[in-house]
């Protein structure tokens, strides 16, 4: 959610490249809620952040949008970048019916937009 609110918002500001510690699938509540927005994210593709470190690729930002909770796990990248820690709750972790976890997953997307919105000042 974070890479496309950036894209849309900053994408002529930032190369914008998201990843997490393994590549997985798309939460598809998430990409529900995405689309409610017109964003569609259902062709992205996960990515491993270690397949950006094997590249050797560097950044002037690294912002991590893990929860306090699993901060432990949150990738560490090297280099000289600027790096931020902005705490939402991961939503594969959200229990209920798929119209209740749906809700959440809402919440925390607008919380992302709203952070994005506030730090590039776009």
């Amino acid at each position: 959610m974070a890479e496309a609110f950036l894209k849309k918002y900053g994408g002529d500001k930032f190369e914008v490249e998201s990843a997490g510690l393994e590549a997985g699938i798309l939460n598809p509540l998430v990409v529900e809620a995405m689309k409610e927005v017109g964003i569609d994210i259902s062709g992205n593709k996960t990515k491993s952040v270690f397949d950006f470190y094997k590249q050797g690729k560097l950044y002037d930002y690294v912002i991590t949008v893990c929860d306090e909770a699993s901060a432990q796990r949150c990738p560490i990248f090297p280099g000289n970048a600027v790096k931020m820690n902005w705490s939402f709750t991961d939503p594969s972790g959200f229990t209920g019916t798929d119209q209740e976890k749906l809700a959440k997953v809402r919440v925390v997307r607008d919380s992302i937009e709203s952070k994005i919105k506030e730090w590039g000042t776009v």
